[in-house]
């Protein structure tokens, strides 16, 4: 690593890999590695080496003796550089961390959340080995095609409002997405969005909360989204769904910047909880018969009928004619049964 990073005058450190990448996506044709060099005020071999980093993470750049070097194809490569470019408000502040693979980007940026960290840290991983989603369950990280990316807050509010800053993720992802990709997303309570019904993006938010005042000490929305891929494992192929049905073009680093910058934008009306009505607007489940399981309560599982989300993001379901507040669990649409064929008699 040290061979890819170069000290500065006053301490600050440059990434050269990705200050390489930087030049070389905003080039038009080759760029000498002599020229390369000046600017970043390094090695020629050092460029070499980073070019090689590079590549071996999958992008396509072509070295040309007496012309230097090319990035023949967006390559969908994690840039901090670019995410960072992208970012506008707020959002400008992230810190951006981009890494190989890791267990999970949330468990990452727990422990240096746990050394006092900023709020605005973001870790983004190109492979998760344990990705998680919510109940502990796996989540599916394909390397390469998916956005895997942790956001740390440090939210003055009490914890009880997690559930509406989940549903903040949601709406900025949602909208994220669309923009990127072109199709409809919807969300389906509280944390899953869907293109045309299978889920392409899941969001798990974690905290750890003061026991003294029950405030956040800090919160980490972890944001995974399928951006392209040609197949899936069987086991979710009928349930799971990426933003391009193809690896040809994988946008990650516009797709973070695009997140980052609607939920910083979001965020700076949390208290007036603007961002509900859209959450009620995408909301796949809304009007819907359900099946709600409360996972607290021992996995009891109940037939309900969604009505509403409060402005907090819970969910507001009609059970056995009352209007029931539901925080925490799962819910399923259930799926109108087919009318039974009328018998044909004779008159």
């Amino acid at each position: 690593y040290d061979i890819l990073v170069s000290k500065l005058p006053g301490g600050v450190f440059l990434d050269i890999k990705d200050e390489l990448y930087a030049i070389l996506s905003s080039a038009d044709g080759y760029v000498s590695g002599q020229k390369i060099a000046g600017t970043l005020g390094v090695s020629r071999n050092a460029v070499w080496k980073a070019a090689e980093a590079l590549k071996s993470e999958g992008c396509m750049i072509e070295a040309v003796r007496n012309r230097g070097y090319a990035l023949i194809k967006e390559s969908g490569v994690l840039s901090a550089r670019r995410i960072s470019d992208g970012l506008r408000g707020n959002a400008a502040k992230c810190r951006i961390i981009t890494l190989g693979e890791v267990e999970s980007t949330n468990t990452y940026l727990k422990k240096l959340a746990a050394e006092n960290c900023p709020e605005g840290t973001v870790v983004i991983a190109d492979e998760q080995s344990g990705g998680r989603g919510r109940m502990r369950r796996r989540f599916f990280s394909l390397k390469g095609g998916g956005l895997y990316l942790s956001l740390l807050l440090r939210p003055v509010t009490p914890a009880s409002q997690s559930l509406a800053l989940t549903a903040c993720a949601a709406v900025a992802a949602a909208g994220a997405i669309e923009e990127i990709c072109g199709r409809k997303t919807q969300i389906k309570w509280v944390n899953d969005i869907l293109i045309d019904g299978k889920k392409v993006c899941g969001i798990l938010t974690e905290a750890a909360v003061s026991a003294e005042n029950g405030m956040f000490d800090y919160v980490i929305i972890g944001i995974g989204v399928n951006v392209a891929a040609e197949s899936f494992p069987p086991e979710i192929s009928d349930i799971a769904c990426a933003m391009f049905e193809n690896t040809e073009r994988v946008p990650r680093n516009e797709l973070a910047s695009e997140i980052l910058n609607r939920m910083f934008e979001l965020l700076e009306s949390f208290d007036d909880r603007r961002f509900i009505n859209e959450y009620r607007a995408r909301s796949c489940v809304i009007g819907k018969e359900i099946t709600v399981t409360d996972f607290s309560g021992g996995g009891v599982s109940r037939a309900a009928r969604a009505v509403g989300v409060s402005d907090n993001g819970e969910l507001i379901a009609e059970i056995d004619g009352k209007n029931i507040i539901i925080s925490s669990g799962e819910v399923t649409i259930r799926m109108k049964e087919p009318e039974a064929k009328k018998e044909n008699k004779p008159i």
